[in-house]
């Protein structure tokens, strides 16, 4: 007997009418996931906190034919969180799919680097995210519901802490992996998955500084990342698809605590 999975496997990826919120959805990595969402029917909640930026990403995503609305907010309390969560189920009736794609860097040496910067980069990327991750776990553990998919973005830097003026960043991505980890065997017996794609370098905003030709410690970043890219090239957003659309589907019903590396082949060598 074969089974209907192997007679349809595209529907494994199916996300139709599915409710996805999308923090950081003015970014290069949230922009690509909201559209690509948008285009296969799921209905968003985008989250920004560029009002304007997230309001062109909105126009792109119903251009392909998306129902969203928009958050001109950031993660940066449990309120502003559970506000986000409570707009989703409140438009769609649910909220299954969510994508943690808000962050920040400020690269410095330790010895030149203020607190406060690197405070602001912890917040950001860690705190941020726990307070997504708390929101979003209430709603449904609350509620006696069963399933759902949590994606955050991490980085090849939570693995390989070996580069000048991250202590901020390195830190930070380490943490998030840690705290898809834990998730994962704390919400097992939800049915709630949640997973991490970390990437290399990608071209976005945050790594526009690499390109900066007056930015010492950009050139040399961007370079390092270069000679050790198998592949010989930057990560572009689109590359970073495939690995969102799996992690929010059903084709990755058995796949929970990961840290997904979509890096050119960086972690290889």
């Amino acid at each position: 007997m074969i089974s209907e999975t192997l007679k349809n496997p595209l529907s494994l990826f199916d996300v139709s009418n599915k409710s996805a919120l999308i923090t950081g959805a003015s970014g290069a990595f949230g922009r690509a996931v909201a559209i690509t969402l948008a285009s296969l029917g799921a209905k968003l909640t985008l989250v920004a906190g560029n009002k304007e930026e997230l309001e062109a990403v909105a126009a792109e995503c119903r251009e392909v034919g998306g129902t969203v609305q928009t958050l001109n907010l950031r993660p940066d309390s449990l309120e502003d969180a559970s506000a986000m969560v409570n707009a989703a189920v409140e438009a769609y009736g649910d909220l299954e799919l969510m994508f943690i794609g808000s962050g920040y860097n400020k690269a410095g040496f330790i010895h030149e680097q203020e607190y406060e910067d690197w405070q602001a980069v912890m917040d950001a990327n860690v705190r941020g995210n726990w307070f997504m991750a708390k929101a979003y776990g209430t709603y449904r553990i609350n509620n006696n519901l069963t399933g759902g998919k949590v994606v955050m973005v991490s980085s090849v830097r939570g693995r390989h802490g070996n580069i000048s003026g991250y202590t901020g960043y390195c830190t930070s991505k380490g943490a998030t992996d840690m705290l898809t980890k834990v998730l994962a065997t704390e919400w097992g017996q939800h049915g709630i998955n949640v997973n991490s794609i970390a990437p290399t370098v990608f071209r976005s905003k945050l790594t526009a500084w690499m390109f900066d030709e007056d930015n010492e410690l950009g050139q040399a970043t961007k370079q390092r990342s270069l000679s050790r890219l198998p592949l010989g090239r930057l990560g572009e957003p689109e590359d970073l698809v495939g690995m969102a659309l799996y992690l929010l589907s059903p084709a990755s019903n058995f796949c929970t605590g990961q840290i997904m590396y979509v890096d050119g082949g960086f972690t290889a060598g």
